[in-house]
């Protein structure tokens, strides 16, 4: 990956929905350079996909919460029941394995209070293997959906 490669990265990540023509001005390359190298980024892998970043007050999810899981490490599976369960809430927008304690962070994103309980005891609390969970409450965004540095 060279320099012009990282610039493409750069402004795709600043405006995913540059047409090609005006991707390349952006970089100062010709249309069909600008157009082979995307197709390049995308094929390694670099470019996972396209999406829109929505808004969470504008949809109705005002409260987020932070939330560390500690697993009990009874079974061999008890890692990959965890992850399938939890990636099967739909409230859970970020589910990370982590190093040492706690074993996962996980972000939730819901409408309020109540609901947050609600989730919080009808499916957080008997995911699979789960010992213990530990939650706190995102009182603001300082830095969020910052793109990757180049």
């Amino acid at each position: 990956m060279d320099a012009l490669d990282r610039k493409i990265l750069t402004e795709l990540q600043l405006d995913g929905r540059l047409t090609i023509t005006e991707l390349a001005a952006r970089v100062k390359l010709s249309v069909s350079p600008c157009h082979r190298r995307l197709r390049d980024l995308e094929r390694e892998g670099a470019i996972r996909g396209y999406r829109a970043v929505v808004d969470p007050s504008a949809v109705g999810l005002d409260f987020e919460a932070v939330v560390f899981a500690t697993l009990r490490w009874e079974a061999p599976d008890t890692v990959s029941a965890f992850e399938e369960a939890v990636a099967a809430v739909p409230h859970v927008t970020q589910a990370q394995r982590l190093f040492g304690e706690p074993d996962y962070l996980l972000r939730v994103a819901t409408t309020d209070l109540a609901a947050f309980q609600q989730l919080y005891d009808q499916q957080l609390a008997r995911l699979p293997g789960v010992e213990r969970l530990t939650s706190t409450l995102v009182m603001k965004h300082v830095v969020a959906d910052r793109p990757l540095p180049t």
